[in-house]
């Protein structure tokens, strides 16, 4: 860091293994790039002779602003390891690494251990490890990761540099340098492990979660990794870590990289370009994929942190919160608002309102105490309940009061403190204890937990907040040892200073290790303990909605994105939000609609409630101090464009649930930014103002204030406007379309194929209306589509063959339906009608399934083919042609 005050500075990591003073250094070893420096004094403010001491180079900048090039770096072939021969292991190969001299840091491990394994043609997995010590090492689902026999030439090369040991990994079809750690050294040291590789592009988008645009700003900029309660804002670590990054390499080919570490870690950008990992604990295990296009890197990296959970269908419905709905009667009142204005909602929830004395597993039983009928209530009208469940335990009844607690202190299912005790944090309720959910005990007492609870009041899926964990108080009610776990020699860049600031101590133990090594797993294994409890007490697909994540997650649970202001620039932000959480697997994802801090506007709102209903989990939430912003409570103009987002959401939820069969199958994406869909255009590479449903649905949404208009980049196609069918012949360009307030621009791609219902007030009733197709042709006059469809509701749908899957094809002037797999769920549902666009003149007859069709228009300045008033069954060939 550029600061050339020596003076009050912290102590130097360890003075007493400090390099001897070199100032031997030839100045062709320093006489780097300013972009190419990697700094040497991370830990701390270094003055030039304690910068020599280390070995490194100093050389001062001029007027340098905090945050550009060090000022003490490493110099070329700074010592480091030096590699053995390589013998074979039953995975691949490994060496081993000796550190002849030691570097500056304290309790630095000599010797490693390195395997190289080729997983398949195109994943690549290096670990380093203490083969003297056993470390921790984050556990990750084996039947998810297996490798297979490498059959063909793999995508990748690698070169291993002996001394200063190094890797370096290429693309086989073009020798592009992937990754490169030779271009600064290995560090391995009890509480500090620093990898850095050179970038094969800037473009580079993943390490979340933070407030980022999709691609991330690498002028000597760091993202810290640790799990925090933090509303969004820049430069903070949020309430997620994912260690998975992904390079447009600029032609359309790209590659990702997963560093499989959960504590606490740094990861530092600079422009040459390069990354630096800089992790506090565990061990280094790298996986590369080297796709060779986006979305088969995202598919990847899936197929080793695992595919997502497919949802129930209604939990792709509009769902309706709020902190700050006193009691059931105020609840009721909201659903049956919500009816009377026609606005259709599937969800209602309630936050901590309901539970008494704030303590989870309880209900009010003054405000809430008919809060088992209101649950019932919502379920004679086709809806659903979900309430919020905080992971903080109440300590503080009277003993023989409380079961959760008493229950869970008899089973000793709660972390304890670095001598035994059960720790005491602070949350909503007064003093907590925190259940440790790597104990497979504690996850039977969470079921049971949660069965009792779910016996009284039949919930439909749980809302799992506060899991970072978080804590009012800094790591416990009687603080934290003094220890190198408290206070170790490097603390990654967190928000308030120190890791335990608004969490735990990291000496607390847990089953599995230290709170230090598995704090940023808490939400991951709270999600996963609270998915298997729900799959066997209600017996059909669990939601689950979590705020804290982790690589993984996204098999048991959605996540959203923590509380947002009510602004336009957080308005802004929800989309990069959104889609990184597609790229890290947890494709059911949100931001509150509308803001969860502070007072919205109307406009604000309605923009909001627009982008938000193609949001893959759509809910409008606020906190308890702001104006309301149900959507029955603006002006009619407002309401009806709210009403008209919505429903056109609802039409379009057999298409967004078909998206979730494909990501819960093969690993496709959801939301997805434009860059996966079209690699090769350089006008896509950072767009996130706009994004796809899948790889048809291109969605431009007005994120400015007093916007009547707006410019919408549409990549090279032909594009019809989903409202009406309006062509649009883009070579790659932006186009200004007008944006009223009343408008959401969709647009459909040529050559596909959207499934669509009649909308309703509740899924329960929409999954029963008829269907019609949206057909857009191609230039050549072809399109094609699919349909997943089951009962919405059961467990493993797919897997036990129970669903039916269809096939729709557009081709010389008729739309033909393929059933390829049926079961019983479309028995009864009928196609209604098709829209048809680019049809290029007036057709004299339609005929359907062989018979004539008297109901059909067509409109020769759009060219749109409308069919209506037809019956056939959904559950059969049909096909629909024309005449021109």
């Amino acid at each position: 860091m550029p600061n050339s005050q020596p003076d009050p500075r912290p102590k130097p990591l360890e003075e007493s293994l400090l390099f001897p003073r070199t100032s031997r250094l030839r100045a062709a070893d320093c006489g780097l790039e300013l972009d190419s420096r990697f700094d040497c004094a991370r830990d701390i403010v270094l003055s030039h002779a304690e910068c020599e001491e280390r070995g490194c180079c100093y050389a001062p900048l001029p007027h340098a602003a905090s945050g550009g090039p060090p000022w003490c770096f490493y110099p070329r072939n700074y010592s480091g390891y030096k590699m053995g021969p390589f013998t074979p292991t039953p995975r691949g190969q490994a060496a081993t690494l000796i550190r002849p001299s030691p570097s500056y840091l304290p309790k630095e491990i000599l010797t490693l251990r390195l395997e190289v394994m080729e997983e398949t043609e195109s994943r690549l997995h290096l670990t380093l490890k203490d083969p003297l010590s056993q470390r921790y090492e984050v556990p990750l689902p084996t039947d998810q990761s297996k490798s297979r026999a490498v059959t063909q030439d793999p995508f990748y090369t690698t070169e291993f540099q002996p001394e200063p040991f190094g890797f370096i990994i290429r693309r086989t079809s073009s020798g592009r340098v992937i990754v490169n750690t030779t271009v600064a050294p290995l560090l391995f040291a009890d509480q500090y492990l620093q990898l850095s590789t050179s970038l094969a592009s800037p473009l580079v988008t993943g390490l979340g979660e933070h407030y980022t645009p999709l691609s991330l700003d690498l002028n000597w900029t760091s993202l810290t990794l640790w799990n925090r309660d933090m509303a969004p804002h820049a430069n903070a670590n949020l309430y997620g870590s994912h260690p998975f990054y992904l390079v447009q390499e600029g032609d359309g080919l790209a590659h990702g990289v997963f560093l499989l570490n959960s504590n606490a870690m740094d990861v530092v950008l600079q422009p040459t370009p390069a990354l630096t990992w800089v992790a506090i604990g565990g061990v280094l295990d790298l996986y590369v994929f080297m796709g060779p296009d986006p979305q088969t890197v995202v598919r990847q990296y899936l197929q080793v942190i695992g595919y997502p959970m497919m949802p129930p269908y209604w939990s792709l419905g509009f769902h309706l919160c709020r902190w700050g709905y006193p009691t059931t009667n105020a609840t009721r009142q909201v659903a049956q608002r919500m009816r009377d204005a026609n606005f259709p909602l599937d969800v209602q929830w309630n936050d901590l309102d309901y539970a008494d004395q704030c303590r989870v597993f309880t209900f009010d039983p003054r405000r809430f105490g008919d809060l088992p009928d209101m649950v019932q209530e919502f379920h004679q009208r086709g809806m659903k309940y979900i309430l919020i469940l905080d992971p903080g335990i109440s300590s503080s009844s009277p003993p023989g009061s409380y079961p959760p607690y008493d229950e869970g202190l008899r089973r000793g299912v709660f972390i304890r403190n670095a001598t035994g005790q059960t720790l005491i944090g602070k949350v909503w309720p007064g003093p907590t204890a925190f259940p440790d959910f790597t104990a497979p005990d504690t996850r039977l007492w969470w079921e049971d937990c949660i069965r009792r609870f779910h016996s009284l009041v039949p919930v439909d899926g749980l809302w799992i907040d506060m899991n970072e964990p978080a804590s009012f108080v800094q790591g416990s009610v009687v603080g934290c040892p003094d220890s190198d776990l408290e206070s170790p020699p490097y603390v990654p860049k967190v928000i308030g200073g120190q890791l335990s600031s608004g969490t735990l101590c990291m000496s607390a133990q847990q089953k599995l290790s230290t709170h230090y090594n598995l704090h940023n797993l808490y939400g991951l294994t709270e999600a996963s303990a609270t998915h298997s409890a729900l799959v066997k007490i209600r017996g059909k697909r669990p939601f689950v909605l979590s705020r804290a994540s982790f690589p993984g997650i996204g098999r048991f649970s959605g996540v959203w994105t923590g509380d947002v202001r009510s602004d336009w620039e957080q308005l802004r932000y929800s989309i990069p939000a959104i889609l990184l959480f597609g790229l890290f697997g947890v494709p059911l994802v949100g931001a509150d609609i509308c803001g969860f801090g502070g007072d919205t506007t109307e406009e604000l709102c309605v923009r909001w409630m627009q982008l938000g209903s193609f949001y893959p989990f759509m809910r409008n939430h606020n906190d308890r101090p702001n104006a309301p912003q149900e959507p029955y409570v603006f002006g009619q103009a407002a309401q009806a464009a709210m009403r008209s987002a919505v429903n056109l959401r609802y039409s379009l939820l057999p298409f967004l649930y078909t998206l979730f069969h494909h990501t819960h199958t093969s690993g496709d994406t959801v939301a997805r930014p434009l860059f996966l869909e079209f690699p090769s255009d350089p006008n896509c590479q950072t767009i996130d103002r706009q994004f796809l449903w899948g790889s048809s649905l291109l969605i431009s949404p007005v994120l400015e204030q007093g916007a009547v208009e707006l410019a919408a980049y549409l990549p090279p196609a032909t594009w019809y406007s989903l409202h009406d069918g309006q062509p649009y012949y883009s070579e790659g360009q932006y186009l200004l379309l007008p944006a009223p307030l009343n408008t959401v621009h969709v647009h459909l791609r040529e050559g596909h194929i959207l499934p669509q219902q009649e909308p309703a007030l509740t899924t329960t009733a929409s999954r029963r209306n008829p269907f019609y197709l949206t057909v857009a042709l191609s230039a050549g006059g072809w399109a094609f589509g699919d349909l997943f469809w089951d009962d919405g509701d059961s467990l493993d749908t797919f897997q036990t063959g129970d669903y039916c899957y269809l096939v729709f094809m557009a081709g010389q002037s008729q739309v033909v339906s393929d059933p390829l797999k049926l079961s019983g769920a479309l028995d009864g549902l009928v196609l209604r009608g098709l829209r048809v666009f680019g049809v290029a003149s007036p057709p004299r007859t339609v005929w359907a399934n062989g018979d004539k069709v008297q109901d059909f228009s067509y409109r020769s300045d759009t060219k749109v083919l409308t069919v209506a008033g037809l019956s056939l069954p959904m559950s059969r060939v049909f096909t629909v042609q024309w005449t021109l």
